[in-house]
């Protein structure tokens, strides 16, 4: 489907490359062919996705990391709608988990959430009315001008606190939440509300059968049947500015080839693109390089039987080594996907420069394991029928004190080369829909305007 708002003004056909295919890339290279451009996308992995890249799990072939559309995933619709797979989604609604004070419970709505045992009344009120407060908030400059620690204190109090928002901050930032801001908190709440804004009851989790194998399978097929240059384990080294008066850019591959293209989109990490490229200006650089990202580790574990009957546990007590528990078979079909197994996900986030972030697969395996039969009683490691681990070093950007204020721009100081990740993302958190959405509106905002504007100019010299 062409984007109205970016098809008025059209120019010749010149040479795009964009660097990196996870969903930013693909995206970015959708709209281009939409422009009539000559588009190449070179991927440093032997596969495309990204962060939505598969991998084989004793015999099934599912996601490396989790995810999952919600009803209010309105541009992702749209593109498995393009795709002819929106109408496949299976729709499920879920439950959720909590792992308190050594025991597992349910908080899977309002009167569960009104008998958490581990807050008395009072805190129960308060942290519901913290996360109400955080539903009708518009403007997110003002909740990224404070600590998530300083809002999250104050409305609600030391108890629902210490108790619940401290353990969770912790397990998923580590000592990164204390200079993360309330924007944090702010973005998980918009997106949990925005079904239940547009008339939904209920938020239902769902998938493409086939999970995201098969939605980049499809996406790429036709990306390349519409003329795109897919290249496979291609790393850019370099980009430079050519000599002459014609800029263009000449762009170095790891293997040693080098190619000239009219403009180049990274939609790869900011510290990457920091030394990528590096004619950007030094104020450019410094604000690639302050990003601090959130990675993680992740076991994938296919058993034999469920753990639980939740798709997320979220996890408070603070010896558990886990950011969480995502049962994914509580949402995937594990007859008609799994070959009658389940799939579970053991995720510990961290900060980029962690050093667990390179801990052995065969350590950080053992201790997943050794947790899930501290937790749960009936686990056995009879259960497991296979284990592999995945790991990322750049996932998120960290929503720091002001972050928005030391963003880098999207269009560089480098005629021709724009940098476009999901570093840019304000208003919401990082997944599929909000990273499509991204795309779509920074490409037609920015990239494109800009490009035509550097067109026109040079034609009328």
């Amino acid at each position: 489907m062409v984007d109205k708002a970016t098809s008025q003004t059209s120019v010749p056909k010149r040479r795009w490359l964009v660097i990196g295919a996870g969903v930013m890339g693909l995206q970015v290279a959708d709209k281009l062919l939409e422009q009539g451009q000559d588009v190449t996308i070179a991927e440093a992995a032997p596969s495309f996705g990204g962060l939505t890249s598969a991998w084989q799990l004793g015999d099934v072939t599912w996601d490396r990391f989790y995810h999952v559309t919600l009803l209010s995933d309105s541009v992702l619709r749209e593109k498995l709608r393009e795709l002819n797979l929106e109408q496949e989604i299976r729709w499920v609604e879920t439950r959720t988990g909590f792992y308190a004070d050594g025991r597992l419970l349910s908080m899977s709505n309002t009167l569960e959430f009104l008998k958490f045992p581990p807050l008395n009344l009072i805190q129960r009120v308060r942290l519901g009315g913290t996360i109400f407060l955080a539903s009708k908030i518009r403007d997110f400059r003002s909740m990224e001008r404070q600590s998530v620690e300083t809002w999250l204190r104050r409305w609600s109090g030391k108890g629902a606190f210490e108790k619940v928002w401290l353990p969770l901050l912790k397990a998923k930032l580590g000592d990164a939440y204390k200079k993360t801001s309330a924007a944090f908190i702010w973005a998980h709440t918009q997106r949990m509300y925005k079904a239940r804004r547009s008339g939904a009851k209920k938020e239902m989790f769902g998938y493409v059968p086939g999970g995201y194998a098969r939605v980049i399978d499809t996406w790429t097929h036709d990306l390349e049947s519409r003329g795109t240059r897919l290249l496979a384990s291609h790393a850019v080294r370099s980009v430079k500015q050519t000599e002459g008066s014609t800029k263009q850019l000449q762009v170095e591959y790891q293997n040693g080839t080098t190619e000239t293209y009219d403009a180049v989109v990274s939609t790869i990490a900011s510290p990457l693109i920091a030394k990528q490229c590096d004619e950007l200006s030094e104020t450019e650089k410094r604000q690639h390089e302050s990003i601090t990202y959130l990675g993680v580790i992740c076991a994938s574990l296919l058993l034999k039987k469920p753990i639980s009957q939740y798709y997320v546990t979220n996890i408070t007590d603070t010896w558990v080594p886990l950011t969480g528990i995502i049962e994914m078979s509580t949402i995937v079909d594990p007859d008609k996907e799994l070959g009658g197994n389940h799939l579970v996900y053991l995720p510990k986030y961290m900060t980029d420069d962690h050093p667990d972030l390179n801990e052995p697969d065969e350590q950080y395996q053992e201790r997943c394991l050794q947790t899930l039969e501290k937790m749960y009683d009936h686990f056995s490691r009879d259960n497991v029928l296979d284990c592999k681990v995945a790991r990322a070093k750049y996932v998120a950007a960290l929503s720091t004190i002001d972050y928005s204020t030391t963003l880098p721009p999207v269009v560089s100081s480098v005629p021709g080369f724009y940098a476009l990740n999901s570093a840019h993302i304000l208003e919401g958190n990082l997944n599929v829909n909000e990273t499509l959405q991204l795309g779509q509106t920074k490409f037609r905002d920015e990239v494109w305007p800009d490009f035509v504007k550097r067109q026109q100019a040079a034609a009328a010299r």
